[in-house]
């Protein structure tokens, strides 16, 4: 599906009177996971070992 598709199915299934704004903030969450997909596939980022153990090093810091 291009681009264009995704936008067009994700508007279509949202509610009439959805702010435009909202539909913005859709449409970035979209392309955020997307473009962290693709990011995974070249073998970019964080390894999952390693995201958990900074989330428990920050759950664990006293504030």
């Amino acid at each position: 599906m291009s681009n264009r598709e995704l936008v067009i199915d994700l508007i279509n299934k949202l509610p009439e009177n959805t702010p435009l704004a909202e539909m913005a903030r859709e449409i970035e969450f979209v392309a955020g996971i997307r473009e962290g997909l693709a990011q995974a596939d070249r073998g970019e980022g964080t390894p999952a070992e390693e995201v958990k153990r900074l989330v428990e090093a920050w759950a664990t810091k006293s504030l």
